[in-house]
């Protein structure tokens, strides 16, 4: 488990599984209760958790407090998929100085992730 772990409330986990794990390959390790429907669902994308916590009177869209970035090996052809995921792309991608090539999207529930692939060269 890492030291630091973004999670996320949500009033519909079926669709934040479904896209993290359609847009980033992400795989539930960890699920309570174990059986029937989910408090809390933690996915493993690369070496990295995420959790769920279903909170049904969550609202959509509200204010972000916080921001994913998710290391991805191809920004266009994951931002491509977005959309049919049911995310929302608001930029990019964009070569940035620091050496990153940057998408900002919205997961369906409306929280900010920055998709960001190491620009090669320079």
């Amino acid at each position: 488990m890492s030291t630091i772990q973004p999670v996320i409330l949500t009033a519909d986990q079926d669709v934040l599984v479904a896209f993290y794990t359609e847009l980033f390959g992400a795989e539930e390790i960890f699920r309570v209760p174990e059986e029937g429907l989910a408090f809390y669902l933690g996915l493993r994308i690369g070496d990295t958790d995420l959790g769920l916590v279903a909170k049904p009177d969550v609202e959509t869209g509200a204010a972000p407090r916080i921001l994913l970035s998710i290391g991805v090996d191809d920004v266009d052809g994951t931002l491509a998929r977005v959309e049919a995921l049911g995310g929302s792309v608001d930029s990019g991608p964009n070569d940035m100085p620091w050496g990153q090539r940057v998408a900002h999207i919205k997961d369906p529930d409306g929280n900010a992730v920055n998709l960001a692939q190491p620009v090669r060269g320079g």
